[in-house]
């Protein structure tokens, strides 16, 4: 594993350090040799269980606004239930460029950081049994270790059951 640096990957350790992000947990991001673009390949190159993978999901709400889900890997979002959390009229998976635009970031390798400006996040309750989750760090190949407590507050995401 390497540690290589790439501007994604530097603006998501810019995004935890300023966000107060426990600094031997950014010690320990990993830039993989393979990319690790869905939560099975994650789970497998980390030898943890799949739903320890924060998924970083972009969404297009009602009149092009982005969300960002961060969902655990073991179960899929329901854009129905999500639409009702937020009071809106709908949710749907973004494009690829609308991911881009929002994320300076490419699907795949989506951080919940790092973006050109914030996102309203939703973070996965179903992550916050695990002592430790891993999400992807701006690149499909860079991964970082994180709890749920601490992608709340450094996304200032709203808990919430999405699936």
């Amino acid at each position: 594993m390497s540690t290589a640096s790439h501007r994604n990957v530097d603006l998501v350790v810019a995004a935890l350090t300023t966000g107060g992000a426990d600094p031997s947990r950014i010690a320990r991001l990993q830039v993989l040799p393979d990319a690790v673009t869905t939560a099975a390949a994650a789970a497998a190159a980390l030898h943890v269980e799949v739903g320890q993978i924060a998924n970083s999901l972009v969404f297009e709400m009602s009149g092009g606004v982005p969300l960002l889900v961060l969902t655990s890997g073991a179960h899929r979002v329901d854009t129905g239930k999500v639409a009702a959390i937020l009071g809106v009229e709908r949710v749907r998976r973004a494009s690829p460029e609308f991911v881009r635009a929002a994320t300076g970031q490419a699907i795949g390798g989506v951080a919940p950081v790092g973006h050109p400006a914030p996102l309203r996040t939703l973070v996965d309750r179903a992550l916050a049994p695990f002592d430790e989750v891993w999400a992807a760090g701006g690149i499909a190949h860079a991964v970082f270790p994180t709890t749920f407590d601490e992608l709340v507050a450094v996304t200032g995401g709203e808990p919430a059951d999405v699936a």
